[in-house]
């Protein structure tokens, strides 16, 4: 079969970064991140979920500094995604992506005691 094997969809090779950063050389304060490994679940979630539930958690589409926050899948068959940023002169890319990855940490920690403590209850 020509198919690669399952686990090089979530094992980042050795010698390859998780997170790359690259600037735009054409756009004031824009920047690509590649994330390795990483497929729709995490690029719809940091570019758009967050705050619904849980109070006022940001997401790149939710912070009021970004321009545009986009993402894509160059390959199905390259496990990885590309998240773009373009934010106003009050932040930068990194600060962007940090604030959402920040965020979404707290808000998925939430979601977990509610959902133990929720579990407990219904034992």
């Amino acid at each position: 079969m020509n198919a690669p094997d399952r686990y090089e969809r979530f094992v980042v090779p050795e010698g390859t970064k998780k997170v790359s950063y690259e600037r735009d050389t054409k756009i004031i304060n824009a920047a690509s991140f590649t994330i390795e490994r990483e497929d729709h679940t995490i690029g719809n979630i940091l570019r758009m979920w967050g705050g619904v539930v849980f109070g006022d958690c940001r997401q790149l589409h939710r912070d009021d500094n970004v321009l545009f926050a986009g993402y894509k899948l160059p390959h199905p068959l390259q496990y990885k995604i590309i998240v773009r940023i373009h934010t106003t002169s009050q932040s930068s890319p990194t600060q962007a992506y940090n604030q959402a990855i920040n965020d979404l940490d707290k808000e998925l920690d939430i979601l977990k005691s509610a959902f133990e403590t929720e579990l407990a209850r219904v034992s």
